[in-house]
């Protein structure tokens, strides 16, 4: 599938998964800068990430709420200040990386940004709009209700389908013939339900590339899994493991880096 938006002009979109890795040392430096520049240096241009607010309303590329799993220090992240956090390391060795600071260094790469609080809504905005970044973020949340009060803020940035617009198309059946919603990606996992059930079918393909939406897949880390989603016609995998997918992509000519 093809879109005149610049964030899905290509023929696939490869998304590095918090940055992914190359090696298992890697594993533990998600969402840090040592993370996505290797991951460019890759030749990766899309990259995904995480958004939470500090104490005093900055951006920071962060999954979890608190920094106990990843990080030296501990407390939610929203307690502490950005200078705060500079303090702060990932795995030992990685400071937090500010959203606008990875936007501003890599110009030509695409994000996709996942809403994790409240506050991360009203403030990537105008973040967008003062790094003229608005045409290579592709926005997405677990969260309806931050999906929607993100559209409203930011009716020109894309965005991905929220929960309610995925259940539509994964169990509408009949019903998804007619287009809900404004999200231009359909982002989901390969299965749902612990993994009990198929979301990423044909007929969920077909429905979503009759609405003109993309379909990306998370977090797919398997080779096996990634030839068989290709074989679907998905347009973008999510990955941790970047090395495998590049590989994949390369045989089937599909990369783009």
């Amino acid at each position: 599938m093809q879109s005149q938006h610049p964030y899905l002009a290509g023929r696939f979109q490869a998304l590095a998964h918090r940055g992914g890795w190359l090696t298992a040392e890697d594993r533990p430096r998600e969402n840090t800068w040592y993370a996505f520049a290797q991951a460019i240096a890759e030749g990766y241009r899309y990259l995904e990430t995480d958004v939470h607010a500090t104490a005093d309303g900055q951006l920071v590329a962060f999954h979890d709420s608190g920094l106990g799993r990843v990080t030296d220090a501990s407390g939610p992240v929203n307690s502490k200040t950005l200078a705060e956090l500079a303090h702060v390391r990932v795995g030992g060795s990685d400071p937090i990386a500010s959203m606008e600071e990875l936007l501003a260094e890599f110009t030509t790469t695409f994000f996709n940004i996942d809403l994790k609080d409240d506050a991360s809504v009203l403030l990537l905005p105008p973040l967008l709009a003062k790094l003229k970044a608005e045409n290579r973020v592709c926005v997405a949340s677990f969260s309806t209700r931050r999906l929607r009060q993100f559209r409203a803020l930011a009716p020109n940035v894309l965005t991905a389908t929220s929960p309610v617009e995925v259940a539509w198309y994964g169990f509408g059946f009949g019903l998804r013939r007619r287009p809900l919603g404004s999200g231009a990606v359909l982002q989901v996992p390969a299965r749902v339900f612990a993994d009990k059930v198929t979301l990423v079918r044909k007929d969920v393909i077909a429905a979503a590339h009759a609405a003109g939406r993309a379909v990306h897949v998370w977090t797919v880390d398997d080779r096996a899994e990634m030839e068989r989603l290709l074989d679907l016609g998905v347009d973008g995998i999510v990955s941790n493991e970047i090395g495998v997918l590049k590989k994949v992509l390369i045989d089937r000519d599909l990369w783009e880096g």
